[in-house]
């Protein structure tokens, strides 16, 4: 990708840099990356705080959107189809778990829990065989397809399909798959820490940088294709990016009706929030954003995509002052929009 300090002609995202140097004046963020680009251009790159571009960070939920992505490229292999059940792969998951499909864990509608209930193990294992292991006993909250129930434990479950399609490690299938042909130098899932070497949730721990993720952005909005190469076909894209829920209950106040005053039902693909959606029902705006900060998206109205990684101060003012970083971050989207619609 090439890189400049100045946006296309006339475009003013002073106001972009601006909000997230407030952000970082606050106290709510140490430090920030923020790149924005369009095509294989990046077209501003900015670091606030102790951050440089080399900073890596934990991004939280914000690694959503990579796990999907890798699981795709199990099903261009043809290895892993989207609608294949639990009980193909882990048949110790029986009856109604085992109906379960691949499509319905990358989409939050699998009816498992969203997280380990109290007094059970955090999810800290050396592998995802060990933490399926730790899934298996858990009661459904639900029938599957039946409810949008946003959480993690799913995620494992899919990743440790796509690891026994493949013969691989989930570490192994990212890095081969998507890290080395996107030149991913400092984005990883594994290992959480320098000290345990565990395995994370596939929903919430990975490491990356904004250089990294601008990459995989760029990938992603370019149908698959960088750098003149296709590392995601343009089927893996669309069903990414497809709406996911069918007939699954939403239930009111997600995420999409918070940052965007929208109530359509077709809120989440796989592995990604759609934010807003055109006249025929396709997304035009998609999103993986974190709790902690990081906020990838991108805005295929205006062909533009555009990251921010952070990582909130939790002993800071930022819960003192009311500051969400899940809700807040979006605003630099409407932000970025702004300036191009003046100057498209």
């Amino acid at each position: 990708m090439s890189s400049g300090t100045s946006p296309p002609e006339r475009w003013d995202l002073s106001e972009v840099a601006r909000q997230v140097q407030r952000w970082v004046e606050h106290g709510f963020y140490p430090g920030a990356g923020l790149i924005i680009g369009r095509g294989e251009q990046i077209v501003l790159e900015r670091y606030f705080g102790c951050y440089t571009p080399e900073t890596e960070e934990f991004i939280a939920s914000a690694g959503k959107w990579l796990a999907a992505a890798t699981i795709a490229a199990v099903v261009d292999q043809g290895r892993l189809s989207w609608d294949d059940s639990v009980a193909q792969w882990l048949p110790e998951l029986t009856g109604e778990a085992g109906e379960i499909t691949l499509r319905q864990l990358l989409s939050h509608t699998s009816g498992l829990a969203a997280q380990q209930p109290p007094g059970r193990p955090s999810d800290d294992y050396q592998t995802l065989a060990e933490s399926v292991a730790q899934i298996v006993p858990l009661p459904l909250c639900e029938r599957p397809g039946t409810r949008f129930r946003y959480g993690g434990l799913a995620l494992q479950v899919a990743g440790r399909m796509a690891e026994l399609a493949s013969g691989q490690s989930f570490e192994e299938l990212f890095q081969r798959r998507l890290a080395r042909p996107l030149g991913l130098e400092h984005t990883r899932f594994t290992p959480v820490d320098s000290g345990a070497g565990h395995h994370p949730m596939l929903a919430g721990g990975a490491r990356s940088n904004a250089r990294d993720y601008a990459r995989f952005l760029a990938m992603i909005a370019a149908t698959g294709r960088f750098e003149g190469k296709q590392v995601l076909t343009p089927f893996a894209i669309e069903e990414l990016q497809r709406d996911q829920l069918g007939a699954a209950r939403l239930e009111p106040g997600e995420f999409v009706e918070r940052v965007r005053s929208a109530k359509h039902h077709g809120v989440y693909g796989l592995g990604q929030w759609r934010e807003r959606l055109d006249s025929q029902g396709r997304a035009i705006q998609l999103s993986s954003p974190s709790w902690a900060g990081s906020y990838p998206w991108i805005d295929r109205e205006r062909s533009v995509f555009g990251v921010l990684i952070a990582h909130v101060d939790l002993g800071g003012p930022a819960w003192d002052d009311g500051f969400n970083p899940f809700y807040s971050s979006a605003a630099l989207a409407d932000l970025v929009a702004r300036a191009v619609d003046r100057h498209p």
